[in-house]
């Protein structure tokens, strides 16, 4: 078998970094395999769900050869398939069991048509303020939908269905459908407001564009990353993205049991 070329991205904790330092040396001393921080095949993922997108973010540019897998000794493990307890058979797993790849698409938002300005997320993209109400013009595929007001909205990707969208009242999207999901953030709703507060999932090649002012007052949140106030920008545009986050799976664990598991 040839050598396993891995890097490991842990959360900044002392008992994650100790995990991470000792899996590094069994897997260099043990087996041989070659701990390549810059370019690996497979990035160790040794924290929680927040561990894993933030890995996600820092090798963005390689994701096309790149496989993330997750140790979970953080709060949250929804996407990570292995716990602090199972070490050893995670390593087993690792250099004698078939690797399955799971792929999720991205999500992104690009500012004016700017495809310079491109903020890509695996979970959602959220558009508002917290200081102030917004109001947007929505439109879907070039065609006017909605305006909304409310302190922002939220879309998501399958993946994220079970974040943020589902503090928002989301649905949970199953898995293996690639879609978005569009939701308010403490929508407005009155007399001289209404606008459909109900969670909306979208197909795969739908085109989502938030127009108004207030987008002069809001942050573009992608992920666990925000830009600063959006000045200046007059449209932003949120669509699913051709590129995949790569997942590495190596025992059964089905999207069923992850669900029973976070709840």
């Amino acid at each position: 078998m040839n050598p396993i070329c891995f890097s490991i991205y842990t959360r900044d904790d002392s008992f994650s970094k100790q995990i991470g330092n000792e899996l590094k040396d069994v897997l260099t001393q043990q087996f041989q395999d070659v701990y390549c921080e810059e370019s690996p095949n497979i990035v160790i993922c040794i924290g929680g769900d927040g561990t894993l997108l933030r890995a996600i973010h820092a090798y963005e540019d390689q994701l096309d050869t790149i496989s993330f897998v997750g140790i979970h000794t953080g709060t949250l493990g929804f996407f990570t398939d292995y716990t602090k307890h199972d070490l050893e058979d995670f390593v087993y797993d690792l250099h004698h069991n078939e690797i399955k790849t799971e792929s999720y698409p991205l999500i992104e938002a690009v500012l004016d048509d700017d495809e310079s300005k491109v903020y890509s997320a695996l979970n959602e993209i959220r558009l508002g303020s917290f200081t102030t109400t917004v109001v947007y013009d929505v439109y879907i595929d070039n065609e006017y939908f909605e305006s909304v007001c409310s302190s922002g909205v939220s879309v998501s990707t399958q993946a994220g269905s079970t974040g943020a969208n589902r503090a928002l009242q989301g649905a949970i999207v199953d898995n293996g459908l690639e879609v978005m999901e569009l939701t308010q953030i403490m929508p407005v709703s009155h007399v001289n407001q209404h606008s459909m507060t109900s969670p909306y999932i979208l197909k795969r090649d739908r085109i989502v564009d938030f127009y108004g002012k207030s987008l002069e007052h809001s942050n573009l949140c992608y992920d666990h990353l925000e830009t600063g106030k959006l000045t200046g920008v007059k449209k932003v545009t949120v669509r699913l993205s051709n590129r995949k986050v790569h997942f590495a799976r190596f025992r059964p664990y089905s999207y069923l049991t992850r669900l029973k598991n976070l709840f």
